[in-house]
């Protein structure tokens, strides 16, 4: 072998010798935190930022060391073009492959947003608002866009009764306009879907059915807080129902008032017909739902209680008294009256 073949010999081991270094020394900076010191980052990303000017941030706060192997990282992965905007929240223990993970599924920092069971669509666009998800108007014009309507299923002038009560964990909007409010907005609607899916499984139900369902559900979220008492409530309106009866329920005079209503109910809104939510003037169920009932009230208006009951009273600790005939009815209600009197 001659000199200049040894040469080339000796030189292509020491290249594969040095590749072979540096590739270790990468795969080990990929999978080693960044600081043994650790502490947390903020980093927002914004919309079109590229993952170049991202890195340069990221390391004037320390977030990333040896930005450019993390840039090598991020090509030989080809996320080139998967960085997501957002809110992060980045921890200087975690390795460049966790790191480049979290801004590439964009998951961020997440935000608690919760409403209870019962609340009309105007308390729910508050709620959202108050907690900085999207602004009330926007989320007002959302859910009574009909083309929204149509896209989710939902068989009503408005998204009442299909705004699921819940606590969710979601990214903050870096700016609330329709769009985010459109969002959160489906964000309630799909949930609603995939937990009333447990009820019919596969062979869900129609428009009409969908309808008194959920109008029914609302006022037994509005009547009772008590879990037993719910189906029996329920109960009590089918067999009104049955009977052509009148519902005569004080939270549908309510929910018609809307925003207007002060907190008592006078003998003039018992008596307005125009009101068209006023079940004491108008047969049957309400024409809409009057609230975003909560699961448990949706089990119960799909399987009401099998029972006599025509009404109910309060008892004023929250539970109420249920009678067969009027007679005994107006016996309860002279009962309770006079102890809350007292």
């Amino acid at each position: 072998m001659g000199t200049f073949t040894k040469i080339c010999s000796a030189l292509l081991v020491l290249v594969v010798l040095a590749a072979g270094g540096a590739w270790f020394a990468f795969e080990t900076y990929t999978r080693s935190p960044m600081q043994k010191e650790l502490h947390e980052i903020p980093l927002v990303v914004p919309e079109g930022a590229s993952f170049s000017q991202v890195i340069d941030d990221m390391a004037r706060q320390g977030a990333v060391t040896y930005p450019y192997a993390f840039r090598l990282l991020v090509r030989i992965r080809k996320q080139q073009h998967n960085l997501k905007a957002g809110e992060y929240l980045l921890n200087t223990g975690w390795t460049p492959e966790r790191l480049l993970q979290e801004l590439v599924t964009g998951k961020g920092v997440l935000y608690t947003l919760s409403f209870q069971e019962g609340l009309p669509w105007w308390l729910v666009a508050q709620k959202i608002e108050q907690q900085g998800f999207a602004k009330a108007e926007d989320f007002s014009s959302v859910i009574h866009d009909p083309e929204f309507l149509r896209k989710h299923n939902i068989p009503f002038s408005d998204a009442e009764g299909f705004l699921f009560p819940e606590t969710y964990k979601l990214n903050k909007p870096r700016v609330l306009n329709k769009a985010s409010a459109e969002k959160v907005a489906s964000m309630l609607v799909h949930m609603f879907w995939q937990k009333t899916a447990m009820l019919w499984g596969e062979a869900k139900p129609g428009p009409e059915h969908i309808k008194k369902l959920i109008i029914l559900a609302s006022l037994v979220e509005k009547e009772t807080g008590i879990p037993e008492e719910r189906d029996v409530v329920a109960g009590v309106y089918a067999n009104r129902l049955e009977k052509g009866m009148r519902m005569q329920a004080d939270p549908t005079i309510i929910y018609g008032l809307g925003k207007y209503f002060d907190g008592n109910i006078r003998r003039s809104d018992i008596r307005n017909k125009e009101n068209m939510y006023n079940t004491y003037q108008h047969r049957g169920l309400p024409p809409g739902p009057i609230c975003s009932p909560g699961l448990e009230a949706i089990k119960a208006a799909n399987t009401p209680a099998k029972h006599d009951y025509l009404y109910f009273v309060s008892r004023g600790d929250g539970s109420h008294k249920f009678s067969k005939t009027l007679k005994e009815h107006n016996k309860a209600v002279r009962k309770f009256q006079l102890r809350r009197n007292k």
